[in-house]
């Protein structure tokens, strides 16, 4: 792969991390309020929301790196009634900025609850059609190895998982830095870590088994179609790439998600379960990157 195409994986990597964890974000601190209250929530989650804005924009930075003159970057977004990457460029400009709008206001506690809880709302919509306007880009009538449901399904898993154990990473720093400064209530944000860390593994370890049967559907039906030379690619090309992407997610995903499902239930654990969504989150990460390096890698076209 070229240059260029590397600054596609890096901002469809990075873009889907980000919001995958707006929406994971935004379900445990619903969750957290329902337990601790809007305070306790608060304190669990602000911090873990100053990291998804930089990690967006890395991301748009890295997809200026595929345009031949990034000057023109601004004209990619004139076609937006007939092109899906003007989508994709508005959706992730606009989610950009209501994204950080909403942590202005959360972060200030600008207006009301409600009114926040409206603009977290429209942020993750904009997010979805985001991620959705990138698997569209792609499913085009001459790359049968990407036009198919695979690659929104796809996308979207890896927009989940990422975004979870991601998260979860994000709330065990937030616990270190409030144990550090010996804040008050710190049974609570305890409580609260590790309720999250539990259904974040175990949404990680759902979400695993949906994409061994994506992957494995998916290769199924490229074998029988135009795709096939995908399917031959892998085998001879990147067979060891591919084994290696899903030993990797299947480790960080199943075995350490398992295990950090197991000792969220335990208190004074914390250290323990911060080792294991780091790690958990590290091995992911790579073995998203490595399948996301295939899909650009192996894909096949057909026509002119």
């Amino acid at each position: 792969m070229n240059t260029r195409e590397w600054a596609l994986v890096a901002f469809t990597i990075l873009a889907q991390m980000s919001v995958g964890s707006f929406l994971v974000l935004g379900a445990v601190h619903f969750l957290a309020k329902r337990k601790a209250g809007e305070a306790e929530a608060d304190r669990l989650s602000d911090r873990a929301l100053l990291a998804i804005g930089p990690v967006l924009i890395l991301g748009m930075i890295a997809s200026l790196f595929h345009l031949e003159n990034p000057a023109n970057a601004y004209r990619a977004v004139m076609n937006i009634g007939s092109s899906w990457l003007s989508r994709e460029i508005f959706f992730g400009v606009l989610f950009a900025a209501v994204g950080f709008l909403f942590a202005i206001m959360q972060w200030r506690k600008l207006a009301s609850p409600t009114v926040r809880i409206a603009v977290a709302g429209v942020a993750a919509l904009i997010g979805v059609a985001l991620v959705y306007s990138m698997a569209r880009v792609y499913m085009l009538p001459n790359q049968p190895s990407w036009n198919s449901a695979a690659t929104p399904l796809s996308f979207f898993a890896t927009t989940l998982l990422l975004g979870a154990l991601a998260m979860g990473a994000a709330f065990s720093v937030n616990y270190t830095y409030l144990k550090a400064r010996r804040q008050p209530a710190l049974q609570t944000q305890s409580d609260l870590l590790r309720d999250a860390l539990r259904w974040i593994a175990l949404a990680s370890i759902v979400l695993l088994g949906f994409q061994m049967v994506i992957i494995s559907a998916d290769l199924v039906n490229q074998s029988a179609g135009d795709a096939a030379a995908t399917v031959a690619k892998i085998g001879e090309e990147y067979g060891a790439i591919f084994v290696l992407r899903v030993a990797l997610v299947f480790l960080g995903a199943g075995v350490f998600a398992f295990f950090l499902y197991k000792n969220a239930a335990s208190a004074a654990k914390e250290q323990v379960l911060a080792n294991l969504v780091y790690g958990a989150f590290a091995l992911v990460l790579v073995a998203e990157v490595l399948g996301r390096f295939l899909f650009y890698a192996t894909h096949t076209r057909i026509g002119i």
